[in-house]
C-alpha cells in the first residue's frame, strides 16, 4: 500500500504538487512563446547590403537590399545573400527560444535527455 501523498510502489512525492508545478511551467512556456512571437529578429549578409527581418513566429517580415547589391548579371549572388541573412535570422529565433526554454527548465534538456538517472 502506498504512503499517503505518494505514488503506488513507494515513489516519493506529492501528485498535487507535481500537477501544480506542471501547470505553472506550462503557463510560463505559453507566456514565453507569446513574448517570442512578438519579437523581430534582423540579420544581415554581404557586409550589410542584404537585411532580412523575421518574426518570432518564423515569418519573413521584411527584406531590405542596398542598391549596390542589385546586379542583373549576378542574380545568383543576391539570392545567396538573401538566403544567408534569412537563415541567420532564423538561427537567432531558435537561439532565443532555446535560451528561454533552458531558463524555464533549469537546463534539464529536451525530452529523454539531461536527467542524471
Amino acid at each position: 500500500m502506498a504512503k499517503r501523498g505518494g505514488f503506488p510502489g513507494g515513489m516519493p512525492g506529492n501528485m498535487n504538487n507535481l500537477m501544480k508545478q506542471a501547470q505553472k511551467m506550462q503557463k510560463q512556456m505559453e507566456e514565453n512563446q507569446r513574448a517570442l512571437e512578438e519579437k523581430e529578429f534582423t540579420a544581415t549578409a554581404g557586409g550589410g547590403v542584404v537585411e532580412v527581418t523575421i518574426s518570432g513566429k518564423r515569418e519573413v517580415k521584411k527584406v531590405t537590399l542596398k542598391e549596390e547589391v542589385v546586379d542583373p548579371d549576378d542574380i545568383e549572388m543576391l539570392e545567396d545573400l538573401i538566403v544567408a541573412a534569412a537563415n541567420e535570422a532564423l538561427r537567432m529565433v531558435e537561439e532565443e527560444s532555446g535560451a528561454a526554454m533552458a531558463k524555464l527548465t533549469g537546463g534539464l534538456g529536451g525530452l529523454g535527455g539531461g536527467f542524471p538517472f
